[in-house]
């Protein structure tokens, strides 16, 4: 591509992976909520899922904050973290991947009958170590979540992990998701 004056210049464009550039946003984010929508913006389209949550772990209550689902889930809802797939992440402290949500006693089956949602995987979201929230992605259809796609979402993970550690260091204040 040619510079205006249309003679010796060339500009160079450089190309971004949409991982990095949700990385990017979230070291570079100055709000919680700047670190919630790099996520929810991001993450379904990573692992090319019909559906993502973001969802924070508060007194033993997981707090679905926000979605990017191609039908409503469970925004602004909360669910005893014994009780949900979150939780269970959260409380284990591991990626869990569930190929048949019908088939597995850690789904609560009356909160998921309404919805689309027939796979899923969900990846803890952790500050210093310890479980704050996590990131969940739904598949519309039966699917075995890939090493790839578990390697993506932790990576994004990662990156709110690090940013709700910066963002709640300065104030001295309790790494929370929510605004």
């Amino acid at each position: 591509m040619l510079s205006g004056s249309g003679r010796g210049r060339i500009m160079q464009i450089i190309s971004v992976s949409p991982i990095d550039w949700a990385i990017d946003m979230m070291d570079g984010a100055k709000t919680v909520e700047d670190v919630q929508t790099a996520l929810r913006c991001s993450g379904r389209a990573a692992v090319q899922a019909q559906g993502v949550t973001v969802v924070q772990l508060e007194d033993g209550q997981c707090h679905y904050l926000c979605e990017d689902a191609m039908s409503p889930l469970w925004q602004g809802q909360r669910f005893p973290a014994t009780s949900c797939i979150s939780g269970w992440a959260m409380l284990h402290d591991q990626t869990v991947a569930i190929p048949d949500i019908r088939a597995d006693d850690r789904i609560p089956q009356a909160a998921y009958r309404p919805t689309f949602v027939r796979s899923l995987l969900m990846v803890p979201i952790r500050v210093a170590g310890v479980p704050v929230g996590a990131i969940g992605a739904y598949w519309a259809d039966l699917h075995q979540a890939t090493a790839g796609e578990m390697a993506v979402l932790e990576r994004l993970a990662e990156a709110a992990g690090r940013a709700l550690a910066r963002l709640s260091a300065p104030a001295g204040r309790t790494c929370a998701l929510a605004v």
